[in-house]
């Protein structure tokens, strides 16, 4: 279990990382937090506008973030 949580600890600090390469500059400016929660992402952003287009690119999001870690990690995309 320990070992679970320091993966996602992990995978969360990378996409942090290359979130502005994944999502685009406007995106990543705006974007509040990224974490990975067992293989749930959950996006945080104050920007209301934001988490409407967000809402529209779960899938998008979710395709580009599994290429970036190498595997099919995420299974659901989470914005608030």
């Amino acid at each position: 279990m320990a070992k679970s949580r320091i993966k996602g600890s992990i995978q969360s600090l990378q996409i942090e990382e290359m979130w502005e390469e994944i999502m685009g500059k406007t995106i990543a400016r705006y974007t509040e937090s990224i974490r990975i929660f067992g293989d749930k992402l959950v996006i945080r952003t104050d920007v209301a506008p934001l988490r409407t287009e967000l809402n529209f690119q779960k899938e998008n999001i979710k395709t580009r973030v599994n290429e970036a870690l190498g595997e099919n990690k995420i299974q659901e995309v989470i914005i608030q």
